[in-house]
């Protein structure tokens, strides 16, 4: 269950105040990781808030928050959930028999079931691009620099200068669920991680487009002014 001892402590920081929805680190992710039609690694979350006529559009880039104490790893019958580089949590492919309880058990639905391949699928920090020192696909792509990832053992790394920043300007950044007890690595500025928190899936289920559509033309459709008898 624990990480290899190689002295580093991997973690992501979003600034959701600098996200602007242009889902350019999702179309890397799926090129990156020949992610099928219809299934996300990542994925960026929408939704309107105030009223007119002070209203915005909030996004929140999700994808798995490689928790310290991770449920998919103790659900795993075949042991195929493991940690790797830096604290990552990693899939092993010769290993994965599809039980599929890691979908069932993750409180962010950040895994889904591969149609093909019958296996887990899920973030891995892009652990092939970091052994040769480079950064996860999404990160140089975003345009808007809203995601930081590094070595939060490592003052001078980009996440741990920027989750600084953060401290400075507004107060501790926010975590996802953080009552589930996963103790996840992954932080948020911004008012991303509160307004949208019920956008993310839960335990059981995956990021799905179809799914967060009819989400929101259900919050839509329960908005909407009923007609008077």
């Amino acid at each position: 269950m624990k990480a290899p001892d190689d002295g580093k402590k991997l973690g992501w920081f979003v600034d959701t105040r600098r996200c602007f929805g242009c889902h350019a680190c999702e179309v890397s992710c799926k090129a990156e990781n020949d992610v099928p039609l219809g299934h996300f690694i990542r994925q960026t979350f929408t939704k309107d808030v105030g009223e007119y006529p002070k209203v915005a559009r909030v996004f929140m880039p999700m994808a798995c928050q490689h928790c310290e104490d991770a449920p998919c790893l103790k659900a795993c019958p075949c042991g195929a959930l493991h940690k790797g580089i830096g604290g990552s949590v990693l899939v092993d492919y010769e290993t994965c028999c599809g039980h599929g309880s890691c979908v069932d058990v993750c409180p962010y639905g950040a895994i889904y079931m591969d149609p093909v391949a019958k296996q887990a699928v899920k973030c891995h920090n892009c652990y092939h691009r970091l052994e040769h020192d480079m950064e996860p696909a999404c990160v140089p792509t975003c345009p808007s620099e809203a995601l930081y990832f590094g070595d939060l053992n490592d003052d001078e790394s980009p996440i741990s200068m920027a989750l600084a920043n953060a401290k400075k300007e507004f107060g501790e950044p926010s975590q996802l669920r953080p009552e589930k007890g996963t103790k996840p690595r992954m932080w948020f500025a911004g008012d991303g991680a509160v307004e949208l928190e019920d956008r993310v899936p839960r335990e059981g289920e995956s990021y799905s487009p179809a799914a967060y559509n009819i989400h929101q033309w259900k919050e839509a459709a329960d908005a909407k002014p009923k007609d008077k008898p």
